[in-house]
């Protein structure tokens, strides 16, 4: 009997799960390479227990969804179709030319110090986005963390940032943040919203073709409202005050020139915000293979593909749009994916369901996008001694001084002149905000490596076959 082709998906987020599944029911053996210590990603990850909630706990929407999930993988890991490899950290794909073998490279446990290669003839990326991190003073404090980081935290440790907690920012995620951190008994001060009504009700048509994801969200705010929490909408944080860690918050509201409005400046005393302006997609390990980006999303066509021979991509890798079109998308690159590794033509028909669902949902992620946009101007409010760059410690008035007095025209170069993008976390979370400083596109950084490496395990790698 021939030996089933092999698929590494890279990411068991929701894409990578629908990916994996589609695959193996269709002859494809697959290997799950994922970070987190189990499937689901940060929308369908099953919490350990539940947290103590002040009043009964309302129905999760997507409960059904995420264990039908997990048990199509449990049932497929048990006949050896899948293996999961949890806790495995992708920092490099490579493509043999010669060959079109994959090899991908992963660091295993959490020291992250061993080096483990899995072979593959194809290769899924679902890697997933990052959130959108725009500074303002006393961002660094302790005790603000990211609104993703806050449903992290309750989530995985079932810990809280903090017992009073601001969540602030714009974008759709904010309500299920605070929604959680409400029914786990932390008091949430505010809801600070910087879109209004007026934005959703211009997008009004195009949302709702989505009836479903506006009552979920509907659904968020009564359980807000039942614990007391009335979202402040059209304001922006605008400082975070403390000393030795975060002990209020200041926020108000922008105009349409982006100065303040005299007379809506609040201080809200809290001890921890949670913040957020959006995700932006991981797009490391594609762009270190060549594939095309569009936007800041990795480039697909109808099947999910890349421009590069082997390699698709589904999910928040190829641009933001949520769990539900994740799915559509690893359901289509699967199919297409077992299709061609069996040698025959895919047939579009087969998956039109999914398709139709992308198309609708990518429309209404589009009409999401223009309705959650970031603050106008929030990049002439920032003070020159604001830290930018954290792991550099580079401020905005260094960044400005090198966009304006040193003449530096793009990201790039004010990153040669500052530092900035750097450190640890290479421009991840300071890339969107020095981009704004400096007047240039958002274009995410093209890098060898998705993340550090350890010399001892790049020693141990054997050393390329010529082709």
């Amino acid at each position: 009997m021939a030996e089933r082709p092999h698929l590494v998906v890279v990411g068991a987020g929701p894409a990578g799960l629908a990916g994996a599944l589609a695959a193996v029911a269709r002859g494809v053996r697959v290997t799950l390479v994922d970070a987190a210590e189990q499937a689901g990603g940060q929308i369908h990850r099953r919490p350990a227990v539940a947290p103590a909630a002040r009043s009964r706990p309302a129905p999760r929407p997507r409960a059904g969804t995420r264990e039908r999930l997990r048990d199509a993988l449990d049932r497929h890991r048990a006949t050896g179709h899948i293996a999961h490899l949890t806790d495995h950290h992708v920092w490099c794909v490579e493509r043999s030319p010669a060959s079109g073998e994959f090899a991908v490279h992963a660091l295993r446990g959490p020291a992250q110090e061993e080096g483990v290669t899995v072979r593959a003839d194809a290769v899924l990326l679902a890697t997933g986005g990052y959130e959108r991190v725009l500074p303002f003073p006393g961002w660094t404090l302790p005790g603000v963390v990211t609104a993703g980081g806050a449903q992290a935290m309750l989530k995985g440790q079932l810990v809280p940032p903090g017992r009073t907690v601001v969540v602030a920012g714009t974008g759709p995620l904010l309500l299920p943040v605070a929604a959680g951190l409400a029914e786990a008994g932390v008091r949430v001060a505010a809801l600070v919203e910087s879109a209004g009504p007026r934005a959703l009700l211009r997008r009004a048509p195009a949302l709702a073709w989505q009836p479903g994801k506006l009552a979920e969200g509907a659904g968020y705010a009564a359980r807000l409202l039942r614990h007391g929490v009335r979202p402040l909408v059209r304001h922006t944080v605008v400082e975070a005050h403390g000393a030795d860690r975060l002990e209020a918050v200041t926020v108000a509201a922008p105009g349409r020139d982006g100065r303040l409005v005299p007379g809506t400046t609040r201080r809200i005393p809290c001890d921890a915000l949670a913040v957020g302006h959006g995700l932006l997609p991981h797009t490391d390990l594609a762009e270190a293979l060549g594939c095309a980006l569009s936007g800041t999303g990795v480039r697909v066509d109808t099947e999910q593909r890349t421009d590069v021979p082997g390699v698709w991509a589904a999910g928040e890798a190829t641009g933001i749009g949520g769990a539900d079109l994740a799915l559509a998308e690893g359901h289509v690159a699967g199919r297409s994916i077992a299709a061609r590794l069996h040698g025959t033509a895919p047939d579009p028909h087969a998956w039109a369901a999914a398709a139709r669902a992308r198309t609708r949902l990518r429309a209404f992620a589009a009409a999401l996008d223009a309705v959650y946009a970031p603050p106008v101007d929030w990049a002439d409010r920032l003070p020159d001694d604001t830290t930018v760059c954290r792991c550099e410690e580079v401020s905005a008035g260094q960044v400005r001084e090198a966009a304006g007095d040193l003449g530096a025209g793009d990201a790039r170069t004010v990153k040669l002149l500052t530092r900035a993008g750097m450190g640890w976390c290479q421009g991840r979370m300071c890339g969107p905000a020095v981009a704004g400083l400096t007047g240039c596109p958002f274009t995410p950084g093209r890098r060898p490596f998705a993340r550090p490496v350890p010399l001892g395990v790049l020693a141990a790698l054997p050393e390329p076959q010529p082709d």
